[in-house]
């Protein structure tokens, strides 16, 4: 039995928290200063991503894509890009998600069933059982269509999100201990400017999954979900 568990304190810690105060405190030509400084911010979360990945074994889609926007911003950073370049790198990762999970509604591959519609969050056998007939596996299908859509909204909304708040705060060029500071005040507010909304919409999507779910299928909620998050209920 695997016993290697991701810690959500100290994914937090790496990816957000660390990088954060290195940026903003030790960014000063005294300290790490601009270069150095942007280096070693940037590594921690690239190294935790490497032992997610390698030791972990973790491959998720959404650590993934934290892993190429980790490199990017070393990129811009260290070619020294303009800096609307982050702007544009913030808004298109979610921007592009959001485009593939809207292409996916119509197919075999539907990316909401791999964030939402999944075994590990519902007992997907024992829906489906209750949803045999033609009619109500097309009553089915068209629900997952709806929500997929709703889903890629939500990366949508993020994506504007992510742009308007690049654009505000950084205006200094790479290379430069205010680029860093701005980088990493940007960092700090995209938790709660960006996260925390587009994690909502998320929920509302999945709230409108699962009360469909039950009038669909009668079950009540403790049974739509999985058995192992019926036993932490």
């Amino acid at each position: 039995m695997d016993n290697k568990k991701n810690s959500p304190l100290l994914n937090l810690i790496c990816n957000i928290v660390l990088p954060i105060i290195i940026l903003t405190k030790f960014s000063k030509v005294a300290y790490l200063g601009p270069l150095y400084g942007l280096i070693a911010a940037l590594s921690i979360p690239l190294i935790y991503g490497l032992y997610e990945l390698i030791i972990l074994k973790h491959k998720n889609f959404i650590s993934l894509i934290g892993f190429i926007g980790v490199l990017l911003s070393g990129v811009i950073g260290l070619l020294k890009f303009p800096p609307q370049w982050i702007a544009v790198k913030d808004a298109a990762i979610p921007l592009s998600i959001g485009i593939i999970i809207l292409i996916s509604t119509n197919t075999s591959w539907q990316l909401l069933r791999k964030f939402l519609y999944n075994p590990e969050m519902l007992d997907i056998d024992q829906i489906e059982s209750r949803l045999n007939t033609p009619d109500s596996k097309d009553k089915l299908n068209t629900l997952l269509k709806r929500a997929n859509i709703f889903l890629s909204i939500s990366f949508f909304f993020s994506a504007a999100l992510n742009f308007i708040l690049a654009r505000i705060i950084v205006h200094s060029m790479p290379g430069t201990t205010q680029f860093n500071e701005e980088i990493g005040r940007m960092t700090m507010l995209s938790f709660p400017v960006i996260a925390l909304p587009s994690v909502g919409i998320m929920l509302l999507v999945f709230w409108y999954i699962l009360s469909s779910l039950k009038k669909m299928t009668q079950l009540s909620s403790n049974e739509i979900f999985s058995e192992k998050l019926r036993d932490k209920k």
